[in-house]
């Protein structure tokens, strides 16, 4: 097996273009157990593209595995099949590739520019690190047939990772990620491959264009709001910056410390938003002002924080809602959220006579929801990612945190003109809905198959209680639920309003129980709260318990 592994690594070298990961495998020859961590396995290509750490093998994130994934991609896109999805005359096509501040994304989206224009296509390259968003929006307004975006997004420092949208500027689902995959697998040495070398580097003009969209969105007339901000090292914040200037909303104050980017995320443990820490600075500079905003490394998410307090995704996804459906008409609007998210958007949906649809949990999913006839004009999910549309449906076909900002930063400004704050409009929804509170069990684990022991042993022996609620109805998600693709997870109906999703992370090797309680207002919505945290904490230790791990 060794003498397997050592030759893999042999071919690996013989073919690798980077003198790093060279080097770095060259010093791993005599490491047995390295070079089965990296050789006996590989990243695979799913609906999330690529993500992995980086370093040498087909098990990490490197030029070869970049330029493999942009072959496979290439051969998809000038198939015989592709001319006819597309309606083209031939096999040429076009894609668009943005890339963030991470270490190799610029080597990363330069390869794979180089390998797509070998392979016949007009590439297109954005012209600096951007946003998700913006690429994203690049992908419909170019008329491009695939997008690829370099960016692990809120990984830690050492990941890297590869998503590819298709035409219609969401990112791709299934059958197409098999497809691709096995073009993929199909791909054989990367010094072979030709290469191009006359992509268009895009220019400003990309990003005027984006922030044209933005400025549709939305956002009503007040703007008088003050915001603290963040970027957490990441691409977000000249964009932010520059979409707050076209929209007439003052200029956020921004967390020094965290302003330009930086791959190695200095001030935080992990650059994430959701995480302990991750928002001390944010939350200090925003003392005294209305709202503190962070978008994470690549700007595709969006957290919120009012008077020192952060909101949930599912609170800032129940109040963009409504403000979305005041201020647009039509009976041919839809809303969407998550299996995993809070049940608040579908009562607001009934409230405002609009379409509801529940997805599968990923924007690429949210996507897909609806029909036709429907005209997307929100879409969220409790991961702090948010697709704000007005009138004109949504710009970007994906969660977009630099939109989300400013639709939060409108509303903020229109409840200020009536000396009110954030917190106040969620108060106003717990007493019309009830309050939905929702909090999260995650799980993280070394070895994977602990994730499937747990699903087998909640599948064969279910609980009939949880954190003293009746379990009213099991949904096992893997026989496709409603209509819904399938997918490994299981949803807990309980008693009096509540539920508990629990379901393997798509991108982690975490199992993530998802929990949500309803109480009524019966008194004041303080109290209601504290019953609320009460009845999360009762689940979350009876599900720590029946999860074993």
């Amino acid at each position: 097996m060794s003498d397997g592994y050592r030759r893999q690594a042999a071919e690996w070298l013989d073919q690798d273009p980077d003198p790093e990961t060279r080097a770095e495998l060259r010093a791993l020859l005599g490491d047995e157990a390295a070079l089965a961590e990296r050789f006996g396995a590989k990243l695979e290509f799913g609906t999330a593209g690529l993500r992995g750490e980086l370093g040498a093998g087909p098990n990490r994130m490197n030029r070869v595995t970049v330029m493999r994934a942009a072959a496979g991609l290439a051969a998809v896109l000038t198939s015989d099949e592709a001319a006819e999805r597309f309606e083209r005359a031939d096999n040429g096509g076009s894609v668009v590739i943005g890339y963030d501040a991470r270490h190799k994304s610029d080597t990363f989206a330069e390869d794979s520019a180089a390998v797509l224009a070998g392979a016949g296509l007009t590439v297109h390259l954005m012209p600096r690190p951007l946003p998700t968003p913006v690429l994203a929006y690049a992908v419909r307004h170019l008329g491009a047939d695939a997008g690829v975006m370099v960016t692990a997004s809120h990984n830690p420092p050492r990941d890297n990772g590869y998503k590819v949208y298709w035409g219609d500027g969401a990112q791709i689902i299934p059958p197409l990620d098999s497809e691709i995959s096995r073009a993929i697998d199909a791909v054989g040495r990367v010094d072979e491959l030709p290469r191009g070398a006359d992509w268009n580097v895009l220019d400003e003009k990309i990003v005027d264009a984006y922030l044209r969209s933005l400025a549709r969105l939305p956002l009503g007339s007040a703007r008088d709001v003050s915001v603290a901000y963040t970027p957490l090292h990441g691409v977000g914040g000249e964009v932010l910056r520059r979409a707050f200037e076209w929209s007439g909303f003052p200029v956020p104050d921004v967390v020094a410390e965290q302003e330009r980017p930086d791959p190695d995320f200095p001030t935080v443990a992990f650059p994430n938003p959701e995480e302990p820490g991750a928002m001390d600075l944010a939350l200090d500079l925003g003392k005294g002002h209305d709202l503190v905003i962070a978008n994470d490394p690549d700007a595709d998410r969006c957290a919120v924080a009012v008077g020192g307090r952060m909101l949930t995704g599912d609170e800032v996804g129940g109040l963009l809602a409504e403000h979305v459906l005041r201020h647009t008409g039509g009976a041919d609007r839809l809303v969407v959220t998550t299996i995993v998210s809070s049940s608040l958007l579908g009562k607001i949906a009934a409230a405002h006579g609009v379409r509801y649809a529940e997805s599968l949990t990923g924007f690429k999913w949210i996507m897909k929801a609806g029909t036709a006839r429907d005209r997307l004009v929100y879409g969220y999910e409790e991961a702090l990612g948010h697709c704000v549309g007005g009138d004109d449906g949504v710009p970007v076909r994906d969660k977009d945190g630099i939109g989300a900002a400013l639709a939060v930063a409108a509303l903020a400004a229109e409840a200020k003109v009536e000396g009110r704050t954030l917190i106040d409009l969620l108060d106003d929804q717990a007493r019309r809905y009830g309050l939905h509170a929702t909090s999260q069990l995650s799980v993280r684990v070394a070895d994977l198959s602990l994730i499937a022991d747990a699903m087998a042993r909640l599948r064969a022996t279910p609980p009939d209680r949880l954190g003293g609620r009746t379990v009213t109805a099991l949904d096992d998600l893997s026989a496709g639920l409603g209509g819904l693709p399938p997918t490994d997870g299981l949803r807990f109906r309980l008693s009096e309003g509540g539920r508990v999703v629990v379901r393997p992370s798509g991108t982690e090797p975490k199992l993530k129980c998802y929990l949500e309680v309803v109480e009524p207002v019966t008194a004041s919505v303080a109290d209601a709260r504290t019953r609320a945290d009460t009845a999360l904490a009762a689940l979350r230790a009876d599900l720590a318990g029946v999860l074993g791990l």
